[in-house]
């Protein structure tokens, strides 16, 4: 089996949110960034060509194979028209703490949010709390 195609990078974190056109996407990525490094202890890290802001690590197996890969705890990428945050956990069980959360889309494990203002960052933040420490098995 191949490994994964997104994988941790040196690419710089700073010249990424610089390079963000849109201006109120840029801020709402420097939250993010601010947020999550506080909730995780770790600095971002850049994941893959498509710009995935990571933070922390784990290594896990995928069901039926020996090879390892790493993957972050907790993550987001601004996208053209959505931020994407990523979590490493299951959030259908929680889709009353996601309603409440405000304005956006979600699936297994990623929300889809236009702008950091049509949420309540406070329940974001206690996903993502949940999120740093939880794994895939």
């Amino acid at each position: 089996m191949a490994g994964l195609v997104t994988n941790e990078t040196n690419k710089s974190v700073s010249k990424y949110i610089d390079s963000i056109e849109n201006h109120s996407k840029r801020e709402d990525c420097k939250v993010l960034l601010s947020l999550m490094e506080k909730a995780t202890g770790t600095k971002a890290k850049i994941w893959g060509d498509n710009y995935i802001l990571g933070f922390g690590k784990y290594k896990y197996k995928r069901k039926g194979s020996k090879e390892e890969f790493e993957w972050f705890n907790v993550g987001f990428a601004a996208r053209k028209s959505k931020i994407t945050v990523y979590l490493t956990f299951d959030i259908t069980p929680y889709e009353e703490l996601i309603r409440k959360l405000g304005k956006c889309k979600w699936g297994k494990g990623c929300l889809y949010i236009n702008k950091l203002a049509d949420i309540d960052i406070k329940i974001l933040k206690q996903l993502v709390d949940k999120s740093k420490d939880a794994r895939w098995h």
